[in-house]
């Protein structure tokens, strides 16, 4: 593996807040053998903070991510990620970091769920100890969704990113399909109100939603925009105002009016760029290792094992 210099990190206060002593890189700083850092993680439902080893924080974001059950590799994988995507949301929210510390709710960063953590969990983050993703020294952003719907995307498809697009992401083929996985297809009814209030957050006024069809679409097939009467909306942030466990992806299949109802429906779940969970899970079942599976859905990356 490729061996990165690393500056030196201090601990501010009892927060064990990292603080790197250059601009490139929070975690950056944190390697040779110094041991394994605490995190502090902010609890959504009891409100309170606690300081935890970074380990333990992963086997709690592999159990609420993923299944308990699944291959090893699969697990191992989220256990990369997980840790990659923990000390990359450090390195880019040092301010909220240092007020709360990282949340366990899935909309601010990752699911947290210790309740199902067992030995195959324990095993695979024991296995990937210290290992993050980097790419030419840097941490990644880990991204990483449910289902792909059989194709990834681009983070410009997925987020309006209008930003250069990282080096290390790259669409492809995912072997998901509806009998070897959850949540590959998805049909949700919204009301015409439901439709109007999302619009309306967007700034788009509508008074009546009479007409709806799919609109341009990306190189995966998703569909950036939905044409709803006489507007052009971006399915990106409709999707968030709509919720996205309803709308769960924008691999729109169809959108039709029936009634006083709006019916989306669409493939896979999440926003489609990175790892997908399930398509990894179905490529360990394949014999893949979970190096090799990182290395499919992302380019020109390393695993970095920083303590």
């Amino acid at each position: 593996m490729k061996k990165i210099v690393f500056c030196f990190v201090s601990i501010i206060f009892a927060s064990m807040l990292f603080v790197a002593c250059d601009n490139t890189s929070l975690y950056g700083g944190f390697g040779g053998n110094l041991g394994e850092p605490e995190i502090r993680v902010y609890n959504t439902q009891t409100k309170t903070t606690s300081t935890l080893d970074l380990e333990e924080y992963v086997a709690g974001v592999v159990a609420g991510e993923v299944y308990n059950t699944w291959n090893e590799e699969a697990l191992k994988v989220q256990s990369v990620l997980a840790r990659t995507y923990a000390l990359k949301y450090i390195e880019d929210n040092p301010e909220i970091y240092k007020e709360k510390g990282i949340s366990t709710n899935i909309t601010d960063a990752q699911n947290y769920d210790t309740s199902t953590i067992n030995d195959k969990i324990k095993n695979a983050v024991r296995a990937t100890k210290g290992e993050v993703i980097t790419h030419n020294g840097n941490l990644i952003n880990a991204y990483f969704h449910s289902n792909s719907g059989g194709k990834t995307t681009s983070t410009k498809s997925a987020f309006n990113n209008f930003e250069k697009e990282p080096d290390y992401i790259k669409i492809v083929t995912s072997p998901e399909n509806k009998e070897n996985s959850k949540n590959y297809e998805w049909s949700y009814s919204f009301s015409k109100s439901e439709m109007l209030v999302a619009l309306n957050k967007m700034g788009i006024s509508v008074s009546n939603v009479s007409s709806i069809k799919l609109g341009e679409k990306d190189e995966s097939g998703r569909c950036l925009t939905l044409i709803i009467g006489s507007k052009e909306v971006s399915t990106n942030t409709l999707r968030f105002n709509l919720g996205t466990t309803k709308m769960r992806s924008t691999f729109l299949t169809g959108a039709t009016i029936s009634g006083s109802n709006i019916v989306l429906s669409g493939l896979g779940y999440g926003h489609g760029v990175g790892v997908s969970q399930w398509g990894s899970q179905i490529l360990a079942e394949q014999g893949k290792t979970y190096s090799e599976i990182l290395n499919y859905y992302f380019k020109d990356i390393n695993l970095d094992k920083i303590y």
